[in-house]
């Protein structure tokens, strides 16, 4: 099964387009065929992680792929451009070259000259920690089971689902009074760093506070209900739009609708993925449904009508004279809604002839007699068609 985008490139749901970027660089370095010479396996990942920076580097392709899943955005991932491996950097100099812009982040000393490497992770002018809101919430994913009618003109749902909530306790502070104070580790940065010198310079690394988890602040009067955590186990009602067309694995993403963030913390995403059922009577191809009837040999040869079912109801359909055997006949608009349009796809009927188990006597006599007849025999019919063959072809050459 294909792997979501976000997995691919290692980053939240909720990543920034610097975020995007940043992770996609590292892995294009990592799985560059310049870099991995004879190696399928890195090849692959490296136009994965292409094929999954090309959308999520772009808004409208991001923002199909957020509720479509990988159906919103069709092929185009991988036929985005440029060079011999996809839309990313095709060469390890394109990717020395972004990382070196990524470093300095396009910004210039007075006079001009780039930032280098211990000017920007060095003590001397380095980004100021910053505390932040609450911890994030994580996602959820459910499976929605779907019947081959709602998937054909879309269905509005209500799920109840359980999930982190904010506590009503403490209105997801995590304190009963709401008091807090700084972090004595970090003093209010949320960060800790560790500078080594190497031999490129002086390196700071920057990690989160592991007192205070890098939010910077500490709580006071721990709430008793949610234990300090702001949050706690309870179920909601969500009501979920699913447009029609969608297909098995496909993927709704509901914002916000996760898990509820620690301490003020924003929330998480739901992703409904769709599961089709399937059906007893239709057979699924794409948009289209095929259904399979069993028809007389009286009725095949003389034509007849019958009533069909479809995902809207019965119709009649006519059965033409001398219908052959897996002659499919076109039901017009009968089918799935398409995803990304207002029109439908079509039912088609497979004919088959139906040959009974138990005849009676009076049966098989009847059709011994009709088997003595020189249109009912298909040897007959192809001598028939063969004597007239041969006798062209003696007007032909006498």
């Amino acid at each position: 099964m294909k792997r979501e985008y976000y997995e691919v490139l290692g980053v939240s749901r909720t990543a920034t387009k610097d975020e995007i970027k940043k992770a996609y660089r590292k892995l294009a370095l990592q799985f560059h065929p310049d870099k991995n010479p004879d190696n399928k396996d890195a090849e692959e990942h490296f136009k994965e992680v292409n094929e999954a920076y090309e959308v999520l580097s772009n808004d409208d392709k991001r923002r199909r792929y957020d509720q479509f899943g990988h159906a919103g955005v069709g092929s185009s991932a991988a036929s985005g451009g440029g060079g011999q491996y996809g839309g990313g950097a095709t060469d390890l100099n394109d990717i020395f070259s972004a990382f070196n812009d990524m470093f300095s982040g396009g910004k210039t000393r007075a006079g001009g000259a780039p930032f280098g490497f211990e000017e920007v992770f060095g003590g001397g002018g380095g980004r100021k920690g910053r505390a932040s809101s609450g911890i994030p919430g994580t996602d959820l994913k459910i499976r929605l089971k779907l019947t081959l009618e709602e998937i054909a003109k879309g269905v509005e749902k209500t799920l109840k689902i359980k999930k982190q909530v904010i506590c009503q306790e403490c209105k997801g502070s995590g304190s009963k009074s709401g008091a807090t104070e700084n972090c004595q580790t970090c003093h209010g940065t949320g960060e800790v760093r560790q500078a080594s010198k190497t031999m490129f310079g002086q390196f700071v690394n920057i990690a989160a506070c592991p007192t205070c988890g890098g939010e910077g602040r500490i709580i006071k009067d721990r709430c008793t209900s949610c234990y300090g955590e702001g949050i706690k186990l309870g179920e909601v009602t969500v009501k979920v739009n699913v447009p029609s067309g969608v297909e098995d694995g496909n993927y709704l993403t509901l914002r916000g609708q996760g898990n509820a963030g620690p301490r003020g913390g924003a929330a998480g995403d739901l992703l409904v993925v769709i599961e089709e059922i399937a059906h007893e009577l239709f057979t699924r191809h794409g948009d289209d449904v095929v259904y399979s009837l069993a028809v007389s040999f009286p009725d095949l040869v003389l034509g007849t009508k019958v009533e069909v079912p479809t995902l809207d109801g019965a119709v009649k359909l006519t059965i033409p004279p001398s219908t052959q055997p897996e002659t499919m006949l076109r039901i017009a608009g009968h089918g799935i809604g398409h995803l990304r349009g207002s029109s439908r796809g079509d039912q088609y009927v497979k004919v088959n002839v139906f040959v009974p188990k138990d005849l009676s006597h009076q049966d098989k006599e009847l059709l011994k007699e009709l088997k003595k007849s020189s249109g009912i025999s298909p040897s007959a019919h192809n001598d028939k068609n063969s004597k007239g063959f041969f006798e062209k072809a003696r007007d032909i050459f006498t």
